[in-house]
C-alpha cells in the first residue's frame, strides 16, 4: 500500500477545471516531481492534498484512510501533511525562532522551553543556527524560504508538499534551498514538488509526473521523463525550459 494514493482527484473553480481525474502513488520516503506549465494545476493539486482546498470528486488516501471524505476534521491531516509555498509568509514583527514556534506551541500545545531544543537542532541542522534571533527583514529571501521550511518541519509532517519553492529566488540563493531538500531526501522524508529546477529533479526525484490542462500526462523515473518523454506535449515542454 502506498504512503499516498490519488485516485480520481478533481477540482474546479468555478466551470474552470483545473485538476481532472487525477492518479497517482506516492511510496514512503519517495521524492516526487510535479513539472508543467503554469496553470496546469500543480499548485491546486498540492493544496488539495493538504485539504486547503477541498476536492469536489475522487478520493485521496493516507495510509489507506480516505482523508477527503466530507466533514472530516482537516487539522489533523495537516499536522501529518507538511506545506511550503514560494511566498515565506513569515510574520515580520516576530523573530525567525518564534515564527517556527508558534505553530507546534497552538497547535500541540507545546511551550516554548519544551520547544527549544527540537527547534534550536532544526536551525542549527539547515545551517541558520546564527540566525534564529533575526526578523525575516534582517534575513536573505533564501534564508527565509529556510526558515518557512524548518516552521513547517517543526510540526513533525510525515509528508511534505513544496510548491514551487525557488520560483521566487535569485538565481545565486536558489542553492542552498535545493540543499535542504537533498538533506531531506538522504533522511528518508516523503515529499512532493511542483518545480521548474529540471535538473534537481533529474538528480533527486524518484518519480517525475508531467502536467498538462490539469492532468498528469506521463510519469515515471526522470531519466525517461526528462531524458526519453513518450508524449508529444511533454517534448514541446521541455524543449522551453530545458
Amino acid at each position: 500500500m502506498a504512503k499516498l494514493e490519488l485516485r480520481g482527484l478533481s477540482k474546479s473553480f468555478g466551470a474552470n477545471p483545473v485538476c481532472r481525474g487525477i492518479d497517482l502513488d506516492v511510496e514512503a520516503g519517495q521524492m516526487v516531481c510535479l513539472i508543467g506549465a503554469s496553470g496546469s494545476g500543480k499548485s491546486t493539486l498540492l493544496r488539495c492534498l493538504n485539504l486547503l482546498e477541498p476536492i469536489d470528486d475522487g478520493v485521496i488516501r493516507l495510509d489507506g484512510q480516505d482523508i477527503a471524505e466530507p466533514g472530516l476534521d482537516p487539522l489533523p491531516v495537516r499536522r501529518r501533511i507538511g506545506i511550503v509555498f514560494q511566498s515565506y509568509n513569515l510574520f515580520p514583527h516576530m523573530t525567525a525562532v518564534r515564527n517556527v514556534m508558534l505553530a507546534p506551541h497552538r497547535v500541540k500545545g507545546l511551550s516554548f522551553d519544551a520547544l527549544q531544543s527540537p527547534v534550536t537542532a532544526l536551525f542549527d541542522r539547515f545551517g541558520l543556527a546564527d540566525r534564529m534571533l533575526h526578523y525575516p527583514d534582517q534575513l536573505s529571501g533564501g534564508q527565509q524560504q529556510r526558515v518557512a521550511i524548518i516552521r513547517a518541519l517543526a510540526m513533525e509532517p510525515e509528508i511534505m508538499l513544496f510548491d514551487e519553492i525557488t520560483s521566487a529566488l535569485d538565481p545565486e540563493l536558489v542553492g542552498e534551498v535545493l540543499d535542504v531538500l537533498r538533506a531531506l531526501r538522504q533522511e528518508g522524508m516523503t515529499m512532493i514538488l511542483a518545480t521548474h529546477e529540471m535538473g534537481f529533479a533529474r538528480e533527486l526525484a524518484d518519480k517525475v509526473c508531467f502536467l498538462d490542462m490539469g492532468k498528469i500526462l506521463e510519469e515515471g523515473p526522470p531519466d525517461q521523463v526528462l531524458g526519453n518523454p513518450s508524449h508529444e506535449r511533454t517534448r514541446a515542454f521541455l524543449a522551453r525550459v530545458l
